[in-house]
C-alpha cells in the first residue's frame, strides 16, 4: 500500500516515512500543502497523513479540498494544537482520525492500520482467494492451501501487487514504484529477488515471467 505524508517537520517526516517504508508501506513525503494536494489528488495513495500546520495551505483547507473533489482515501489529520475544537475542525473537514502531538510512533502505526482495514472493509473484502491462494490484505496474512505461509513486509507488499490484479501482467517497474517508493535509486534487480523468493515460498509456478513485459499470477497453479 502507498501513504502519503504531508508535514513540514522534516525530521518528524523522515523518521515517520522510516517507521512506515520498514513496516512495507510504500511512503512518499511532502513539506508543503499546495504540493500535497496535488500529490493526494492523483489518486494513488490508499492514505493520507496530513499536517494541519503547513506552509502554501494549511491541513484543512487541503482536506477540504479533497473532499470537495470526490477523493475518499482514510486521512488522519496531525497537529500540536489540542482542544476540542481543533478536533471537530478537523474532523468537519472530512478528516478520518486526528492525532495530537506529540504522539506515539506504536499509537500512530496502529492508527494507520485500522484506517485502512476500514477503508477496506468499506469497499470490498480484505481476502482474496485464487486457487489454493489465500491471501488477507487487511491482517497480512497468506495461506497456500491450508498452510499459512510467513512473509516478510516487502514481499507481502509484493505479493500483494499482483493479487489485486489477478490475471494482470505487472511491470518491474510498477512494483519499484509501489512497493518502494519514486525516489528509489537501488539496484532495480531488487525485484527479481522478491519474485524468486515468493516462488519459493508459494511455489514456482506461481508468478510466471512475461518476457520483456513483468510478472503474472498464475493462481490456479
Amino acid at each position: 500500500m502507498r501513504l502519503l505524508i504531508v508535514e513540514d517537520e522534516q525530521r518528524l517526516a523522515r523518521s515517520l516515512a522510516a517507521g512506515l517504508t520498514a513496516e512495507g508501506y510504500a511512503v512518499d513525503v511532502s513539506h508543503d500543502g499546495r504540493e500535497g494536494l496535488h500529490l493526494a489528488s492523483e489518486g494513488t495513495y490508499d492514505l493520507l497523513i496530513l499536517d494541519i500546520m503547513l506552509p502554501g495551505m494549511n491541513g484543512y483547507r487541503v482536506c477540504a479540498a479533497l473532499r470537495a473533489a470526490g477523493h475518499v482515501l482514510p486521512i488522519l489529520m496531525l497537529t500540536a494544537k489540542d482542544g476540542e475544537y481543533d478536533e471537530a475542525e478537523g474532523l468537519d473537514t472530512g478528516a478520518d482520525d486526528y492525532l495530537t502531538k506529540p504522539f506515539s510512533y506504536v499509537v500512530l502505526l496502529a492508527r494507520v492500520k485500522a484506517l485502512l482495514r476500514r477503508h477496506a472493509a468499506a469497499g470490498r473484502s480484505p481476502v482474496h482467494r485464487l486457487g489454493g491462494l489465500t491471501v488477507d490484505t487487511a491482517a497480512r496474512r497468506v495461506w497456500r492451501e491450508e498452510e499459512e505461509v510467513p512473509l516478510t513486509a516487502k514481499e507481502f507488499a509484493v505479493l500483494e501487487q499482483f493479487v489485486l490484479r489477478p490475471g494482470e501482467v505487472v511491470s518491474k517497474a510498477e512494483i519499484l514504484e509501489h512497493v518502494w517508493d519514486f525516489a528509489y535509486e537501488g539496484d532495480p534487480n531488487i525485484v527479481e529477488v522478491y519474485i524468486s523468493t515468493l516462488r519459493r515460498k508459494l511455489g514456482a509456478a506461481l508468478l510466471v515471467t512475461v518476457r520483456g513485459a513483468g510478472y503474472r499470477l498464475e493462481a490456479g497453479r
